[in-house]
């Protein structure tokens, strides 16, 4: 009776693992089959077409309608920067929140996470006549450019990720600092030498998770790049299905298995770093 009811525990396990990962794998199975099939819209579409088809494909690359190559290199710029400086100023910020006690440290902590609970949507009006503001007396940073999307995707991201990287900084013992300190580093060469290599880590994930975050987001830069040439990839691939390009749904398909492959290269070669990162900053709070 005892294996019985063990086998059927197991069986249930298996169902409900295997329902999560067809449940996963489905709309990108669907979408890979939209990409290969020969018609350019939804209606009639099969998971397994009867002929396939690299036209899509090829088109991203030879249509000149369809700068697609500057959509992902706009994105994949965008999102490296505005990765690379969020980790930056957080690390920073991190470590002053970390190891220093000051005036105002806690309520900084707390107006950190309170700004994270309100969505982003809310602050549309602002950020927009704030890049209004701010283009008249610097042009390049202003709405329609590049700096201007990343100043804005810095502003969003330095809440969470601070107190991410805060938690693992509190794991790193004050011991290997101390050392470094009675040996003639300063503070500054003390963080650069000893912490930043030991909290490689979670700089990983920080500059994953934000990555991922910046490479697909879509409202806040439709409503900020306003011209085809400047658009990042989530953008320019709306064109695809509305009245710009004829509703171009193969196309489509194509360019999002495309435009994922940045993502996966990233996640899967750096995938040991983010599950340490991710444990890390677990412990001590």
């Amino acid at each position: 009776m005892h294996n019985k009811v063990r086998i059927l525990k197991r069986i249930i396990q298996y169902a409900v693992i295997f329902t999560a990962i067809a449940f996963a794998f489905f709309p990108v199975i669907w979408i890979v089959s939209a990409s290969i099939n020969p018609g350019g819209t939804l209606y009639g579409q099969k998971l397994i077409p009867e002929k396939s088809t690299l036209e899509h494909y090829k088109m991203l690359f030879t249509d000149k309608r369809y700068p697609f190559m500057l959509w992902l290199w706009n994105s994949l710029k965008v999102s490296v920067i505005a990765s690379s400086i969020t980790v930056f100023l957080c690390a920073l910020a991190s470590y002053a929140f970390s190891r220093f006690h000051f005036r105002g440290r806690r309520a900084g902590l707390l107006t950190l996470l309170l700004i994270q609970m309100f969505p982003v949507m809310l602050a549309f009006v602002a950020l927009y006549l704030l890049l209004l503001w701010i283009g008249k007396y610097f042009p390049f940073m202003g709405l329609n450019t590049h700096p201007g999307l990343i100043l804005v995707y810095l502003g969003g991201a330095l809440g969470f990720n601070t107190w991410l990287m805060k938690g693992y900084f509190d794991t790193i013992p004050h011991d290997l600092e101390e050392a470094a300190l009675i040996d003639g580093a300063t503070r500054f060469q003390a963080f650069v030498r000893i912490i930043l290599p030991l909290a490689r880590p979670i700089l990983t994930v920080i500059f994953i998770l934000t990555f991922i975050g910046d490479y697909s987001e879509y409202l806040l830069a439709s409503i900020i790049l306003t011209g085809s040439k400047k658009y990042t990839l989530a953008v320019g691939l709306n064109l695809f299905i509305t009245s710009d390009y004829a509703r171009h749904w193969g196309t489509f398909a194509a360019a999002s298995i495309v435009g994922s492959l940045p993502v996966l290269i990233i996640f899967f070669s750096l995938q040991k770093q983010i599950i340490s990162g991710l444990t890390g900053g677990g412990v001590k709070g």
